[in-house]
C-alpha cells in the first residue's frame, strides 16, 4: 500500500523512545455486514397483578438476585378472602345437601333427578371454591423465574389492579442480540453461519455461538428479525444494551491498526511510526471501518511492515521534550 499523507513535522532528531508498539501486516480478516441490534434476555418475565387491592409490602428492587418462587410483594387481598369464605360455605353446604339427598334416594323418598341436581351443585361449588382459593393466593407475588429484578413497577401503597405490571426479573444467564435485516440481504446472509457483536461504547467483540432468522417479513419495513445468541454468562452484557451485529459475508486482505495505537485531534487522525532506532514520527492516517476483532482498517498513510507506538500519547510527549540537535 503507498502512503498518500505526509509525515507532520518534527524535530531534525527524532527522541528516542521504547513505548510498546507493534509491526503493521495486512491479514485476512472477515468481510461483514453491520446491523443495529439491541441485547435482550432470552428469558425474561414481566409478573403482574392478578387481584385487586394495595400493596402492603414490598421485597425487592431492582438488580437484586431473586429465586423461583421468591416472595416479591403481598397486596391487600381482604376482597378475595372474603369470597375464598364464602365460596367455601357454599361448598360446606352443597356437600351435605348432597349427603342427605343421596341417602333420601337410597330410601326412595326422592328421585333420581333430585340426586342428579344435588351432584350438580355441588360440582358447581367445588369449582366456585377453587376459584376463589386461587384469587386469595394472587395476594402473594413470587418470582416466576430465577434471576434478576430488572426493573420494579410499583411502589408500596400503590393500588393494584389485574393486569398492572409489578416486577420485570430476567435470566443472565442467557442473553442474545436481536436485529433487523434488510429483505434484500436475507439470502446472502442466511448462508452465513457466523457473525459477531460489537459493543461500540467498549470497543468489545464477542463472537455468536447461534443465529437464527425468523422466517417472516414486517410488511411496513421489510425487514426480518434475526436473534444471535450469546455464550452462558457473559459478564458487562445487560438487556437494553445497544450492539451492532456483524455478518460475516466473506474475507479479504487488509492492513489493519489497534486502536491503541490512533491518536485523533480535531480533524486530525495519525499515528506515532517508530524507526529502527526506535524513533518516533507523528504520521497522519486516513482510516475506514472497524473490522472483526475491533482494529481499524487502513486506507492510506502508512504500510505494510511498519512499526507503530501503541501508546501515542506518551510517544508524543516524549518526541517534544527531546532535545534539538545543531544542524
Amino acid at each position: 500500500m503507498q502512503s498518500t499523507a505526509e509525515s507532520a513535522p518534527t524535530a531534525p532528531a527524532a527522541a528516542t523512545v521504547a513505548p510498546a508498539s507493534v509491526v503493521l501486516q495486512a491479514r485476512e480478516v472477515d468481510l461483514g455486514f453491520p446491523v443495529e441490534a439491541v441485547v435482550e434476555a432470552v428469558r425474561q418475565a414481566t409478573v403482574a397483578a392478578q387481584v385487586a387491592g394495595r400493596i402492603l409490602n414490598v421485597r425487592v428492587d431492582a438488580g437484586q438476585r431473586v429465586k423461583q418462587g421468591e416472595l416479591l410483594m403481598r397486596i391487600d387481598a381482604r376482597e378475595a378472602a372474603g369470597s375464598d369464605a364464602a365460596a367455601k360455605a357454599t361448598l360446606a353446604q352443597a356437600r351435605a345437601a348432597y349427603e342427605r339427598t343421596k341417602s333420601l334416594h337410597a330410601q326412595k323418598f326422592v328421585s333420581q333427578a333430585a340426586l342428579d341436581q344435588a351432584a350438580a351443585a355441588w360440582k358447581a361449588a367445588e369449582g366456585s371454591a377453587a376459584s376463589a382459593g386461587a384469587g386469595l393466593s394472587h395476594g402473594t407475588v413470587t418470582a416466576p423465574i430465577s434471576g434478576i429484578v430488572a426493573q420494579r413497577h410499583a411502589e408500596a401503597g400503590e393500588m393494584a389492579s389485574p393486569g398492572k405490571p409489578l416486577v420485570t426479573v430476567f435470566d443472565p444467564k442467557g442473553l442474545r442480540v436481536i436485529a433487523s435485516l434488510p429483505q434484500y440481504k436475507l439470502a446472502e446472509l442466511k448462508k452465513s453461519p457466523r457473525a459477531r457483536i460489537e459493543f461500540p461504547e467498549t470497543g468489545r467483540w464477542i463472537e455468536v455461538q447461534r443465529i437464527e432468522i425468523l422466517p417472516t417479513v414486517d410488511a411496513r419495513s421489510h425487514t426480518a428479525t434475526a436473534r444471535l445468541y450469546l455464550a452462558e454468562n457473559v459478564e458487562g452484557v445487560v438487556p437494553g444494551s445497544y450492539a451492532r451485529a456483524h455478518f460475516t459475508v466473506g474475507q479479504a486482505k487488509k492492513l489493519t491498526v489497534p486502536p491503541a495505537a490512533v491518536l485523533r485531534r480535531g480533524e486530525v487522525t495519525a499515528v506515532y511510526v517508530l524507526d529502527d532506532k526506535g524513533g518516533a514520527r507523528l504520521r497522519q492516517v486516513r482510516l475506514g471501518e472497524a473490522v472483526a476483532g475491533g482494529e481499524l482498517e487502513v486506507l492510506a498513510g502508512v504500510n505494510s511492515g511498519e512499526r507503530v507506538s501503541l501508546t501515542p500519547l506518551k510517544a508524543g510527549i516524549e518526541l517534544k521534550s527531546a532535545p534539538a540537535v545543531a544542524r
